[in-house]
């Protein structure tokens, strides 16, 4: 097809069929957050790196480690001539893979806005991601660092391609759509993850009558999220359409160069947009907590007692996080539905407000034999919250982007996106290290939604509006 037919043919915003293939790439690699990120890997990665320590302690000191000297005795396992906490090895991946993202992509979107393929780009690193995923089978045994390893690599792809799909919202929503589309795919998102989520817990829980080992069941749901993240992405492919045609490179050039500058270019201007700025900032605060709560909430309720956690069993805490998955669904209309009643950043602002008190309560409480039940209670509190406060941020956002530029200020919002803030994982592994419990480093984590709820009042959102409309006017004379 030639540049002339692509400009007959521009699709418009608000089609249906559109936008139920856009989000159906939510509920395709939520799958990853669910089943991977949220539920199976975190604790099993521990318990490899438990034991991978265990045998290290024995052979280094001559007996066997117990709960009962681990105030003598941390166990740790060694990496790379580094002592480890097995409960913070996975919030320390999720950190690394966040300081890739933070030098990788602002350039990819860059790349993503010069060369007009976006759709391309999305694919290659969605399919490089369910690629890692479905690997995560083969991690057993000595290979716990093998996991981290792929779990960097798939983090790292999931969130390259989150940045053009979040890139398409501006183009199949008009403005007074944008909430509720946002909230759509955040919705079809946590059902569809849940969904993989429920198959993986039934098949988890008559793993037995199967003859299925545990950890031969744990590392097929860890491969099945990558299958059904690859799968359901091909009706989105099929659906969602590219805006432009696809620019070709000058001569003598290459597309990392060009990268480079298109980045620098827009880093010049984006003295243009304060109020963006100032709206960033206050994202990258407050959604830091967010995504170290998800991040880690499912090692914090497996870990044993006696390091401050609930040592809630897999099989209950896959019920939890699945009925998290569930009432989030609804949880995240209701969001699209109150923005429209009261305002984008109000209702973000009363979001903030129920988690702040979640993480206070999760440190104050959560004692006694009716720990399971508060727990209970609290992942409902989330579910309510969890979709909504993002979406709602997602679509506030495209109303402050300069037209022609997504993919690379979505981009700078990636950089601190779901499952993929490097400062919360990495300041609650430090604390769990430092403290020898799970519970003062939840603690911190209330700093970040106390941070971002003294700076988000303060967006003028109006302002931010007719400076993206100003600028891309003067860039049309």
């Amino acid at each position: 097809m030639n540049s002339s037919t692509a400009v007959e043919q521009q699709p418009q915003p608000n089609d249906k069929r559109e936008i139920f293939g856009w989000a159906m790439y939510d509920w395709a690699n939520s799958a990853f957050s669910t089943t991977v990120g949220t539920v199976f890997l975190g604790p099993y990665l521990a318990s490899l790196a438990r034991e991978a320590a265990r045998v290290e302690f024995l052979a280094k000191n001559g007996f066997e480690w117990s709960e009962a000297i681990a105030s003598q005795y941390p166990l740790t396992a060694t990496l790379a001539g580094l002592q480890i906490a097995p409960d913070s090895f996975l919030p320390y991946c999720v950190s690394i893979s966040v300081g890739l993202q933070v030098l990788l992509l602002p350039v990819l979107g860059a790349i993503a806005d010069y060369s007009q393929m976006r759709k391309q780009m999305m694919q290659i690193f969605a399919t490089l991601g369910a690629l890692a995923t479905i690997s995560l089978f083969i991690v057993t045994g000595d290979l716990w660092w093998l996991g981290g390893l792929l779990y960097i690599l798939a983090n790292l792809a999931f969130g390259a391609a989150i940045v053009f799909y979040n890139a398409y919202l501006p183009d199949i929503a008009s403005e007074d759509k944008r909430d509720s589309v946002s909230s759509y795919g955040w919705a079809m998102g946590y059902m569809g993850g849940g969904l993989l989520l429920l198959l993986n817990l039934i098949f988890y829980q008559f793993r037995d009558a199967l003859g299925v080992p545990t950890e031969l069941a744990v590392r097929i749901n860890l491969a099945s999220a990558g299958l059904w993240w690859i799968g359901f992405s091909l009706i989105t492919w099929s659906r969602l359409r590219s805006r432009r045609a696809a620019r070709p490179l000058p001569p003598g050039e290459n597309y990392v160069r060009i990268g480079f500058k298109q980045l620098g270019k827009t880093l010049r201007e984006i003295r243009h947009f304060p109020e963006t700025l100032k709206y960033l900032l206050a994202y990258f605060l407050y959604n830091d907590g967010i995504q170290t709560v998800i991040a880690v909430s499912a090692t914090f309720a497996a870990a044993p007692l006696i390091n401050g956690g609930l040592e809630i069993e897999q099989g209950t805490l896959t019920i939890i996080i699945l009925m998290i998955q569930f009432v989030a669904f609804g949880g995240a209309l209701f969001w699209g539905w109150l923005a429209g009643k009261m305002g984008a950043k109000e209702s973000i602002i009363v979001s903030l407000v129920i988690w702040a008190g979640v993480v206070i309560y999760a440190y104050g409480g959560l004692y006694g034999d009716s720990r399971v039940m508060q727990f209970y209670g609290l992942g409902f509190m989330i579910a309510l919250v969890l979709g909504g406060s993002q979406a709602i941020s997602r679509s506030l956002f495209a109303q402050m982007i300069p037209e022609g530029k997504e993919a690379e200020f979505y981009s700078f919002y990636e950089v601190s996106e779901r499952g993929t803030s490097w400062i919360g994982p990495l300041l609650f592994g430090l604390m769990n290290q430092m403290f020898g419990s799970l519970r003062p480093a939840l603690l911190s984590l209330i700093f970040f939604f106390v941070a971002g709820l003294l700076v988000l009042p303060f967006v003028n959102v109006k302002k931010a509006i007719a400076d993206v409309k100003a600028y891309d006017e003067a860039q049309k004379q």
